[in-house]
């Protein structure tokens, strides 16, 4: 067991006094059988009042609801975790999905739908030429090994660049680019998994960067890396920024069938126009306890 304590502060300047909407909030770690979360507080200036819930991917959401006007928004989550999944590449695969092509059981398909279609204007016949390069029809493979093959493909032709900018690059924009952020990877990860017929979903999080070589960021950073349905394993996670599985060192926040259904603040004001954002991540590694 490691137990990592996450601190996620997010400032916001704005122009003028202006009146906050209702923010929504994903900042707390997924709980579940590998993660547990030992404390948890949300630091917010000016005071908000909190109603939590799970959206329909079990997220846990917090709705801050603010009265007044303010010249400024502070948002502080200090979370320590205890985090359990070291040994990733421990699972047994279901016998009639060892080997590629991959089917899913029809009671499975009808939850899983979602998460294999691919987006309406996903392909221009950019993305399949390249996901042919990667498997072809005939070859023999086990289906582990082929998003092993994927997931390294991304890490080895693509070049990792941070963009402060929002939004998420296509798969084709990435491809054409040879170049995207940590999100921009996950989703051509996603990408190509669907087209090769896996459902697949976006993880965003946060990464101990000081364990994992060749990791964007600093010590901490929020992260993103993608999830795929393998019958008898369970969503599995792939990181195509770093070349691996998802162990340890990765603290998953939020899951979603879409990048931009998971932001870990999203929220409105109205008043004069013109904000400035600041946002600072430390992810320390606690001793035992």
């Amino acid at each position: 067991m490691k137990r990592y304590k996450i601190v996620h502060q997010t400032q916001y300047s704005f122009s003028g006094p202006v009146l906050l909407q209702p923010h929504s909030l994903r900042l707390r770690p997924r709980e579940g059988p590998e993660l547990r979360i030992e404390s948890s507080t949300l630091d917010i200036s000016p005071a908000a009042t909190l109603r939590w819930q799970r959206d329909v991917e079990g997220n846990a959401v917090a709705t801050a609801s603010f009265s007044g006007s303010t010249q400024s928004l502070r948002i502080q989550s200090d979370v320590i975790i205890q985090q359990y999944d070291q040994a990733p590449h421990d699972f047994l695969v279901a016998d009639y999905a060892v080997d590629y092509p991959l089917y899913y059981r029809d009671e499975d398909k009808v939850l899983l739908s979602p998460y294999v279609r691919l987006p309406s204007a996903a392909d221009s016949g950019l993305l399949t030429n390249w996901v042919a390069g990667i498997w072809q029809p005939g070859e023999t493979i086990q289906t582990f090994a082929l998003l092993l093959r994927l997931n390294q493909r991304i890490y080895q032709t693509l070049t990792y660049r941070r963009r402060e900018e929002e939004g998420v690059q296509s798969a084709e924009q990435t491809l054409s680019l040879a170049s995207g952020s940590c999100r921009d990877s996950a989703c051509l990860f996603m990408a190509a998994a669907r087209h090769l017929g896996f459902a697949a979903r976006f993880v965003s999080g946060y990464l101990y960067a000081n364990a994992t070589p060749n990791a964007p960021g600093e010590p901490g950073s929020t992260h993103a890396w993608a999830e795929v349905f393998i019958p008898g394993a369970g969503w599995k996670g792939f990181d195509p920024t770093l070349g691996s599985i998802v162990g340890d060192e990765h603290i998953s926040v939020a899951v979603a069938r879409l990048p931009e259904s998971v932001p870990p603040i999203a929220g409105a004001f109205h008043g004069p126009y013109g904000a400035n954002m600041v946002v600072n991540v430390w992810v320390t590694a606690l001793g035992p306890l």
